[in-house]
């Protein structure tokens, strides 16, 4: 079993990587905010952390237990009394998969990850130093012909967005010219931060008024995963 593999997967399973080389642009806000939207609406979710920081396992153990169930998985532990396929055994019941993954994945880490998922999402934050990087990552999965031959649907979110910056149109640009469809665009908010603070995701605040705008957006999110929809959406980021 390599170190990407997702173990015991049967039945109608889907497995879902938030992916990007660079660190800090929201990949464990989006899987936890995943597998928290999954598990809300009844699904058996499992949270895969491989991220050496921890941050989604550490949002799963702000979770009270009357929070609907999210199995977590700490791919990054080492044990001498468990062993790894044991300790990545997940339900036989799971049905949806979220996987965190660390900053810098590539070569044959990425290939390996890849094979493995049915749907990769990667955020960019609008700053110039994250869109070379995920200029570069994007262009890595495009040449990749194991990659391309995988199935994965990818798509791409404009993460963190405040509409009047400088860099906003240089991300507008950027996002226009992609291969991959832009299936949501997140505008800064606390509201993230407060959910977090809770161990919960955006749906799950309440009053439900209370986070209506940033649930909108995460509208088509929901429908790319649920439709497998590989158009990209129309989108107008000087309206977002």
């Amino acid at each position: 079993m390599g170190l990407y593999s997702i173990p015991n997967l049967t039945g109608d399973i889907r497995r879902i990587a938030v992916l990007n080389w660079k660190g800090g642009c929201g990949k464990s806000m989006l899987s936890t905010n995943l597998a928290s939207y999954f598990a809300a609406n009844g699904s058996k979710t499992a949270l895969i952390d491989h991220d050496p920081q921890g941050s989604a396992l550490r949002w799963l153990s702000l979770r009270g237990d009357e929070r609907p169930l999210i199995h977590g998985i700490n791919a990054t532990a080492r044990s001498g009394q468990l062993t790894r396929s044991f300790n990545m055994r997940l339900p036989p019941t799971t049905q949806h998969v979220i996987i965190d993954t660390p900053a810098g994945m590539r070569g044959v880490d990425l290939q390996e990850l890849v094979r493995e998922t049915d749907y990769i999402v990667i955020p960019v934050l609008p700053s110039d130093a994250d869109i070379h990087s995920a200029a570069g990552f994007i262009a890595e999965l495009l040449l990749d012909a194991r990659v391309k031959s995988s199935g994965a649907r990818v798509g791409v979110i404009a993460n963190r967005v405040k509409r009047n910056t400088l860099i906003f149109q240089s991300l507008n640009r950027f996002l226009q010219q992609l291969q991959f469809p832009l299936i949501a665009i997140l505008r800064d908010t606390q509201q993230y931060i407060r959910a977090a603070e809770q161990g919960l995701g955006i749906h799950e605040l309440h009053p439900p008024s209370r986070a209506r705008q940033e649930r909108e957006q995460w509208r088509p999110i929901i429908e790319w995963l649920d439709n497998g929809a590989t158009q990209q959406p129309a989108f107008d980021l000087n309206r977002a």
